[in-house]
Parts: structure tokens; C-alpha cells; sequence
């Protein structure tokens, strides 16, 4: 079970589980706006705060999406930067 105002883990599942190609449009938009406010969510209440399960589940994904993403020890600068061909490392 989730905490309130986040997305339930059995909805997550089974987004995860299903294939992209066989969501609609709209499907797929309601998801990636669900994610977005969620990882929000995820983000700005504090780990201490949350259930013991909303707080492994949200660990859990700050892993996945560090290791997907970069991770958070660059700056969003230096991440544009690596984009654009502009840093200089």
C-alpha cells in the first residue's frame, strides 16, 4: 500500500509490466504525468516521513533512475553542458 496523494505500487506494476506498444496515447501521457508528480511526491517528502514500504519502494527508484539518468552527482548545468558538447572534462 502506498502512502496518500502517491501511486499505488499494483498501478506502477502494471504499468511497468505492459508493453508501450500496446498503449494508447493517452495511456502513455497519463503515465509519464503520473510518474512526474510522483517522483515530486518522491522528492519532496522527507524519507523519515513516509511508510517503511513508501520509503524502500522510493529508495528503490532514486537508484533506478540515478543509475538511468546519470545519477545526481552532476549539476543540471554540467548535465546540459555534456548535452550541448560544451563542457570541457
Amino acid at each position: 500500500m502506498s502512502d496518500a496523494g502517491r501511486k499505488d505500487f499494483s498501478t506502477k506494476a502494471k504499468e511497468e509490466i505492459t508493453p508501450d506498444s500496446s498503449k494508447s496515447t493517452q495511456q502513455k501521457v497519463k503515465e509519464t504525468f503520473t510518474d512526474t508528480t510522483d517522483r515530486l511526491a518522491r522528492g519532496t517528502q522527507p524519507d523519515d516521513d513516509k511508510s517503511t514500504a513508501q520509503s524502500a519502494f522510493d529508495k528503490s527508484q532514486r537508484t533506478s533512475d540515478n543509475e538511468a539518468h546519470g545519477g545526481a552527482t552532476s549539476s543540471i548545468g554540467d548535465k546540459i553542458k555534456d548535452t550541448l558538447g560544451w563542457n570541457n572534462k
